[in-house]
């Protein structure tokens, strides 16, 4: 039980950066003290640290483990799922980025025939193993704990005999200027290979990406087939679109 409130109360901060001592409290019907000792236990984690009166993040969402990530915004990347899996026709090869907005779109696809899937991701191989339409094509290589991939030469070097027809990205940050980003070299290697390999690039991210700075760019926003979103962005990302002629699908 304290686990669970434990890990529930470190995904509230991740998602809104900062957080009260009453308003924790409130949230989870707890005591003040029963709060102060989860969060000493919580700072100690490296994710979340204390300042007067509450408590504020210091991991950025995509520097946070999976098990954690997987929990932030999780009805608006179902969602983004959904649209995306639309984007899919029998017959496609597809690669599925690592990242936990990706792999949700996976379980849409159980209706469609002859999809090949490529990924790096051990989140999406394990999910896409579930299905038995899905034909499933691993890139190897080292483990990679923070991102829950695949990464490396090897995995790199996997991709020069693949042609894939679509592929949908995941993002840490995403902006005009920079483009999309990622806070991992060996993960953005992976990703830059895939954008100069795949046919039709889609960008997946909910509205909590735009206008988050990253380490590492690996795709320029002109260069995008289409951006899934959860709902409609602002008109800056609109106005871009429309005259780069990226289709926009969101809800």
């Amino acid at each position: 039980m304290k686990i669970s409130r434990l890990n529930s109360i470190e995904q509230y901060v991740i998602a809104r950066e900062t957080a009260t001592i009453d308003e924790l409290c409130e949230a989870f019907n707890v005591s003040k003290n029963t709060i102060r000792r989860d969060l000493n236990t919580l700072e100690a984690r490296g994710h979340i640290a204390k300042v007067y009166g509450g408590v504020t993040a210091i991991s950025s969402p995509g520097a946070v483990p999976t098990p954690v990530r997987s929990n932030l915004h999780s009805a608006d990347k179902t969602l983004i799922g959904r649209l995306a899996a639309d984007e899919v026709e029998d017959g496609d090869t597809i690669f599925i980025d690592s990242g936990t907005t990706t792999v949700c779109m996976l379980k849409f696809l159980a209706t469609k025939k002859r999809i090949t899937i490529v990924t790096h991701s051990l989140g999406a191989l394990a999910e896409a193993s579930k299905y038995e339409n899905l034909n499933v094509i691993s890139l190897g290589g080292i483990y990679s704990r923070p991102t829950d991939s695949f990464v490396g030469l090897s995995a790199f070097e996997a991709l020069s005999s693949m042609k894939i027809n679509k592929a949908f990205m995941a993002a840490t940050g995403v902006s005009i200027d920079a483009g999309m980003m990622n806070t991992t070299f060996l993960e953005a290697e992976i990703k830059r290979g895939i954008v100069q390999r795949a046919a039709h690039i889609f960008l997946l991210a909910d509205n909590s990406k735009l206008g988050r700075d990253a380490v590492i760019s690996f795709c320029h926003l002109e260069d995008l087939t289409g951006f899934i979103t959860d709902r409609r962005p602002p008109d800056l990302y609109v106005r871009f679109c429309d005259s780069h002629g990226v289709h926009l699908r969101y809800e």
